[in-house]
């Protein structure tokens, strides 16, 4: 009797519950599963991953360079923090750093920009046909699927040892994404949407150009935007294999420091190249979102230009179609018959005895 009463009394309304500690809540919240992260915390921990590997580049290259048995790596493979800064002097100077980057940027704008004008258009039809879709689909396959190192053969039988070689080379490694993405893109586009175009009285082109593309044309530019990464790293690799002299770029200033001994270039080389094609697609990412700010929240500056743009060019030719339409509605308002002739018919008519 009195154990229950005693139980009574724990279990009493009147007991406050017991508070759990703010460092609990605060921990279990933070572990929570897909919870969103502010972006203060996105910086400071993109800072502390950053300042973990350069203390582990400094842990491991600490030492002097001429006692190699004071470091856990040697300065030959792998220097220091300071002594590859070091060299970046003669980087910048002696081996031509900003002219190699633009060329590298050239070589891979020209060829992801061809792969774009080939594999778009294509793609557009295979996503609306799909008897074109069956056509391309074994190069398709075989295009996302071969071995990007083994057409580096191909492309100098083809295309010689010269830009045109590289050029192509980015082509044919970037032409099957853009193909399978854009397809993909335009058959993703919802069925109500081409039932609505042809209730209202829209052909089959009219369909395709003014409602399929223009509805598919912010994850084709999304799509072109990642793949030109990839495409960045492409070049590289075909500028790693150099026959004959200098072929220039980032690639090339990598295989000749290799050559040479100066590890120093090549890892700032390897720290310049994310650096560079991190602005690329921050750039590119910026005209996405004012391009389609509808689908990713920009301010649509260039989506009012090209607005203004096609309006512009809609007046234009109606000012040019205008006097032949004028033409036309004199002549139907002349009669209230539909079949009237022309105004120079009784004209002639008049002539006659």
């Amino acid at each position: 009797m009195v154990e229950q009463n005693t139980a009574d009394r724990g279990s009493s309304p009147d007991t406050p519950p017991r508070r759990q500690s703010w460092w609990r809540t605060e921990l279990r919240e933070f572990f929570s599963l897909r919870r969103p992260t502010p972006a203060w915390q996105s910086v400071v921990f993109g800072l502390l991953c950053l300042a973990t590997v350069l203390g582990i580049w400094w842990f491991v290259t600490a030492g002097d360079p001429d006692e190699p048995e004071q470091r856990i790596v040697s300065a030959a493979s792998l220097p220091s923090p300071k002594e590859t800064l070091d060299t970046f002097h003669s980087l910048w100077f002696d081996r031509g750093l900003t002219r190699n980057t633009m060329l590298s940027l050239r070589r891979v704008t020209l060829g992801f920009a061809l792969a774009a004008a080939v594999g778009v258009p294509l793609g557009v039809l295979c996503g609306c046909f799909s008897w074109i879709s069956a056509f391309f689909a074994p190069l398709s396959i075989f295009g996302r699927n071969i071995p990007i190192a083994a057409l580096i053969p191909v492309t100098f039988l083809l295309f010689g040892i010269g830009e045109t070689q590289k050029t192509m080379f980015i082509f044919i490694a970037c032409v099957a994404f853009v193909l399978t993405d854009t397809a993909r893109a335009v058959s993703d586009v919802g069925e109500q949407y081409v039932d609505t175009a042809y209730t209202l009285g829209a052909n089959r082109w009219q369909t395709i150009l003014k409602v399929l593309v223009p509805l598919a044309l912010p994850s084709v530019f999304n799509s072109l935007r990642l793949l030109f990464g990839l495409a960045f790293g492409y070049i590289m690799l075909a500028e790693l294999v150099k026959i004959g002299g200098e072929s220039g770029g980032l690639g090339d200033i990598i295989l000749t420091s290799q050559r040479r001994g100066i590890t120093g270039h090549i890892i700032l080389v390897l720290l310049i190249i994310p650096v560079v094609a991190l602005v690329i697609d921050r750039l590119l990412f910026w005209i996405q979102r004012e391009l389609f700010p509808y689908r990713y929240g920009g301010r649509g500056v260039l989506n009012s230009a090209v607005r203004g743009t096609l309006h512009g060019w809609e007046d234009l030719k109606s000012l040019v179609i205008r006097p032949a339409r004028a033409a036309g509605t004199a002549g139907e308002s002349a009669s209230s018959v539909p079949t009237a002739p022309p105004p120079a018919a009784p004209a002639v008519t008049s002539e006659k005895p």
